[in-house]
């Protein structure tokens, strides 16, 4: 039952995202709030289900995507990969983990974006995606990941509440 609240919670962040961030560019690189969103729920410790918001974030992105449709499932697996991995890690310092998942994690989902459409046969400049596209995406990212870790870290706590002590 707690994993159903991915399907509304996703729903709406990619409407915005299409809708609205898509439109908000610097340069030509944008926000990706469904990275955020899956970057924030994964380093949530008593989240269980961040698998299940990676690939059905995944499956979303790949229906509304003009990429392959490999492309944004690999990279929300890899991104839920490396956020439970660094959880691991580095637990007591969250905020470190935060910035460090989001900055890599931009930086590889623009990575398998581009080698996914190099074996499509579009051939970019690779100058000119990390100028104009991979480093303004990584600033806006890392400028929108807090409040999006807020939200998500009050909703990872009422879909999981903690017992409290007595």
């Amino acid at each position: 039952m707690k994993n159903l609240i991915a399907v509304p919670v996703l729903g709406l962040a990619f409407i915005v995202q299409m809708a609205i961030l898509s439109r908000m560019t610097l340069q030509s690189g944008s926000i990706d709030l469904i990275l955020l969103i899956l970057v924030s729920w994964a380093l949530q410790e008593q989240v269980r289900s961040a698998w299940h918001w990676a690939v059905l974030a995944g499956l979303l992105a790949a229906f509304a995507s003009g990429l392959p449709p490999y492309v944004q499932v690999v990279t929300y697996l890899l991104t839920v990969a490396l956020a439970r991995y660094t959880l691991r890690q580095i637990w007591q310092w969250q905020i470190l983990a935060l910035f460090s998942v989001t900055f890599f994690a931009t930086l590889l989902s623009n990575l398998i974006s581009y080698l996914g459409l190099f074996l499509n046969g579009t051939l970019l400049p690779v100058g000119d995606v990390l100028a104009l596209i991979t480093l303004p995406g990584v600033f806006l990212n890392l400028l929108f990941v807090l409040p999006v870790y807020a939200l998500m870290r009050d909703l990872a706590l009422w879909v999981y509440p903690q017992e409290e002590l007595v």
